[in-house]
């Protein structure tokens, strides 16, 4: 038998059917003997919706009201009268099972399952398998309209059915309608057969996406990928099925995306069973996981294989253990030893296969990381081993969190790779002047700290949303945290005229709403923004250093930040001729003022592009991004420090691949030979003690 089942939403209807979050408000259903051709009683049941604000799409198209659906059963209640009145009406045909069949996929996949999840309560089983009516009818009929052009309506008028929609309720006729298309795809003409339902699937498959054997021969569809955004960094591979609920994800096609320090930047890249699935996903853009909404993009079967992928024996050893649930522990001792970690989770979580079923993250010459991955083989176990999250063992507190299998390649693999897992933006070339001016330090806590920052923010959101304290921003006050991909990381440092006047701010706009997400405003002094801006991290604990030191330009993000480009003066030594502005009369240089902003050149940003929470085992980028400076704003910032720009010929270069342990000297040596006399330059520019004590030695190249 078939359940033929009808649904309607309080918002979009048809083609956008629950694409807009909103809650059902209609069942329709009648069941369909496909032996005898004989029909149950036909069922019409409102729901009560949370919201009752109906839209105007809803309003015209089902005649409903608040007021009517107010009285309604809320949606619990409705499916159990469903499955109570389906068993009634199949005892009276004789029958004992079913499968549901609806007009296509959207009122299962995209409106019942999501709905149900997020309300918290189980679907019986019947609604994990149907038959997609579109697709039945265009194999019955394949010179009929494609699959997705199909609807009730259509396939009324293909069979030349009535298609009178005013003469029954809303509905009622497209119940009795797909009933009797049904009906015309059984006669003797047709004789269709009902043989291979859709499934959903009832949980996520954890694992290796990939046979470790053939990893190298496996390949990735681009159109089965997606990319969500804006995750919470606490979400494991679970929340994220969960909200694909009603939707087949590949077996372990959940990668979350980790940072270049090791910690989940808020992304991950989703595999779904089939292109057909990737399209329902991408219909949940900016649908809501809590209270955050999610942003999902299509993405590309390389970057996933990049997320994703493995070679590693002892990964895919450690991996290859079917449906086991993955913990990770950050912070360990670095002298801990299997049989510590054992003995800190006990008998109560046991692990999976004992020593087998821990793996230890090194640094690439051996020394731990302080990060571990167990596995468990059930989710009690590894609940209980959650519970020991921040427990004592020696004396260090430990941290325990749900993985996946791409996380712990990521992790494992993936740390030390010499170009980042997705690439950066484009690199180039600019010209380098003196800095006009320096970004502040100090204990004085004359600056705020933006947190949870719209990712479409820009300049001028903030500067609004700032409101009259904009004419307290010092010039070029205003610092965008980039992450690891050059993108927005929704934090942003401001650096106020006085310690006073960050206070006021920090009070008159903490929790102050931009577009639909508040944002936190925390007063913080120039010390603390430069260690969260130079990869550090700021948070109840204290400050904990940026991950490196060295210097290293963020890659562009905003064509606004078009200004001026600076580095520091020793870096101005060695210029290439044709990388220099035209040149031009102190006339003309003069009359282009220095630009007055209140954001730094892009290039000033001499930062690690680390987005600011996620310290983890250090690795230095890869990709430097410069930004090219227009000619009038190189002139005018030269201009206004009364620098000459070097007319020598010169070249900056680049090292990649440096051995961990080399300093100074060795560089200086690898380039002996290649030296300049510093006779020429020391009175053009000023250089810093550590600068000048470097072209004063036998060796004259300055390394940065």
């Amino acid at each position: 038998s078939l359940v033929v089942l009808f649904g309607a939403t309080a918002g979009a209807y048809g083609a956008k059917l629950g694409s807009d979050e909103r809650e059902l408000i209609l069942l329709v259903w009648q069941v369909v003997d496909l032996h005898s051709k004989k029909v149950g009683t036909l069922h019409k049941s409102l729901v009560k919706a949370d919201d009752l604000d109906l839209s105007d799409q809803c309003r015209e198209a089902s005649g409903l009201t608040p007021e009517g659906l107010g009285k309604a059963e809320p949606l619990d209640r409705v499916l159990q009268q469903f499955s109570q009145l389906v068993s009634s009406d199949l005892k009276v045909l004789g029958r004992s099972s079913y499968t549901l069949c609806s007009d296509g996929q959207l009122l299962i996949r995209q409106v019942l399952h999501p709905e149900t999840s997020k309300k918290n309560f189980l679907l019986s089983d019947c609604f994990y398998s149907f038959y997609d009516l579109r697709k039945e009818f265009h194999t019955c009929y394949p010179s009929s309209a494609a699959v997705k052009d199909q609807t009730i309506k259509t396939m009324a008028e293909y069979l030349g059915l009535g298609t009178d929609e005013t003469e029954e309720d809303f509905g009622v006729w497209q119940v009795k309608t797909m009933v009797a298309i049904i009906f015309s795809m059984l006669s003797e003409s047709c004789n269709h057969i009902f043989t291979e339902p859709e499934t959903v699937k009832y949980k996520y498959e954890t694992g290796p996406w990939y046979v470790p054997l053939s990893y190298k021969s496996e390949t990735v569809d681009s159109e089965t990928v997606i990319r969500a955004r804006g995750l919470p960094w606490q979400s494991s591979d679970q929340d994220i099925a969960r909200f694909f609920k009603g939707l087949n994800i590949a077996k372990g096609g959940v990668a979350l995306c980790l940072n270049a320090q090791g910690r989940r930047n808020g992304e991950a890249l989703v595999r779904f069973v089939s292109s057909e699935q990737r399209d329902l996903a991408l219909e949940r853009h900016k649908h809501h996981m809590g209270s955050r909404y999610i942003e999902v993009y299509k993405a590309t079967g390389e970057e996933f294989l990049k997320i994703a992928g493995g070679t590693s024996n002892e990964v895919a050893q450690f991996l290859s253990k079917e449906n086991q649930v993955i913990i990770r522990m950050r912070g360990l001792p670095f002298t801990a030893t299997q049989e510590d970690v054992l003995g800190f989770l006990g008998p109560e979580c046991p692990v999976t296969g004992g020593k087998e079923g821990l793996l230890f993250v090194k640094y690439p010459d051996g020394r731990p990381t302080g990060d571990a991955f167990v596995l468990f083989s059930c989710e009690e176990y590894a609940q209980n081993a959650l519970k020991k999250h921040k427990e004592i063992l020696g004396k260090r507190y430990i941290e325990l969190f749900r993985s996946t299998a791409a996380e712990v390649q990521q992790v494992v693999l993936n740390r030390y790779m010499s170009t980042p897992l997705i690439p950066t933006l484009p690199t180039p070339i600019i010209p380098v002047i003196p800095p006009p001016y320096t970004i502040a330090t100090g204990s004085i806590r004359d600056c705020v700290r933006l947190r949870g920052l719209p990712y479409t923010a820009g300049i001028d959101d903030i500067l609004e949303f700032m409101g009259d304290a904009t004419a307290d921003i010092k010039p070029h006050g205003v610092h965008m945290v980039l992450n690891q991909q050059g993108r927005p990381s929704g934090d942003a440092f401001i650096q106020m005229k006085s310690a006073d006047k960050a206070f006021m701010v920090a009070q008159k706009c903490h929790k102050k709403m931009m577009k639909d997400r508040y944002v936190e405003v925390f007063q913080c002094s120039g010390e603390e923004m430069n260690f969260v801006l130079m990869g550090g991290t700021l948070n109840r604990s204290g400050l904990s250093p940026p991950p490196c030191k060295l210097p290293c330009l963020s890659p562009p993000a905003y064509a606004a930040f078009q200004t001026a480009a600076v580095i520091p003066a020793e870096a101005a030594l060695y210029q290439p001729q044709a990388l220099l502005p035209t040149t031009r009369t102190p006339q003309a240089s003069a009359a282009a003022p220095p630009t007055v902003t209140y954001y730094p050149a892009q290039a000033a940003q001499l930062y690690m592009n680390y987005t600011a929470y996620y310290p983890s085992p250090p690795v230095s980028p890869t990709t430097v991004g410069y930004i090219a400076a227009p000619p009038g704003a190189v002139a005018a910032a030269a201009t206004a420090t009364h620098t000459p720009i070097l007319p020598q010929p010169g070249a900056l270069v680049r090292m990649q691949g440096l051995p961990y342990n080399t300093g100074m000297k060795e560089i200086l040596s690898f380039f002996q030979g290649y030296q300049y006399a510093p006779d020429d330059y020391n009175g053009l520019i000023q250089l810093s003690d550590q600068a000048r004590s470097v072209l004063q030695a036998p060796k004259e190249w300055v390394c940065l």
